[in-house]
């Protein structure tokens, strides 16, 4: 009887670390290259983030790349307080009248017109060492987003681990401004992790980064043989916010 009331308590305190961290949707828009893009924006400035305010899901950011890179694309983040929440506002945008009404020119555009053919979208955990996101400063400018991807869920994990007892103290000494880190349960690429820094400006993350590899912290994990071959491939794009991003 003591032993199952013990199995218990450790499920219910699992559930609840579990539920504590927030979930993450990332959604990626390739845009049409000779379609007007203001039907994407007003949808999402106007239909989208409102209804999702509604819901009280605040800090939502909205990007796009920097550069002149083709085709085109748009990044949208929206963060949940959690899986319960995620599937309640998906639910609810279907029966949200308000949502319904500012989003109609969107959803009746014909399809020449449309700015977009498909939208990838995935869903991440947050780490146990960053589990909601941070906010960052209104003056950053430069978004860097990073994914790693790992040969196996194994080299993923060893690489969570890495970040969850090590990197995150030393990013924070460093100045790499972590807005968030999650890892990916749903999407391409996986196994995988993505996260989110940012900065003021292009010199001050150049200058953030040169400061990682010397970090006494870096230095003494880099080689320890648990954390071998974590890390198979990265992917790197900048981002800038559009003016109604939220972050």
């Amino acid at each position: 009887m003591r032993k199952n009331i013990l199995i218990g308590i450790v499920l219910l305190f699992s559930a609840f670390s579990y539920s504590q961290k927030e979930i993450y949707e990332l959604r990626t828009y390739e845009l049409n290259f000779d379609k007007s893009v203001n039907i994407l924006y007003d949808y999402i400035e106007k239909a989208l983030i409102p209804a999702l305010n509604k819901k009280e899901i605040y800090n939502i950011g909205v990007f796009e790349e920097i550069g002149d890179a083709l085709p085109k694309k748009l990044y949208l983040f929206i963060p949940y307080k959690g899986i319960n929440d995620y599937y309640e506002v998906v639910e609810g945008l279907k029966i949200d009248k308000d949502f319904e009404e500012a989003s109609n020119t969107y959803m009746k555009t014909f399809p020449y017109d449309f700015p977009f053919l498909r939208y990838e979208t995935s869903l991440f955990i947050a780490f146990e060492g960053l589990p909601k996101l941070i906010k960052p400063s209104e003056e950053s400018t430069v978004f860097e987003l990073r994914t790693y991807e790992g040969y196996n869920e194994d080299a993923l994990n060893r690489k969570i681990k890495m970040f969850n007892e090590s990197e995150f103290k030393i990013f924070e000494d460093v100045g790499l401004h972590s807005v968030f880190f999650g890892e990916k349960i749903a999407g391409p690429q996986m196994p995988c992790l993505t996260y989110m820094i940012a900065f003021k400006d292009m010199e001050e993350r150049n200058a953030n980064w040169e400061k990682f590899g010397p970090h006494p912290e870096w230095q003494r994990i880099v080689g320890m043989p648990e954390y071998e071959n974590t890390v198979s491939n990265i992917y790197r794009v900048f981002l800038k916010p559009l003016s109604f991003s939220k972050l």
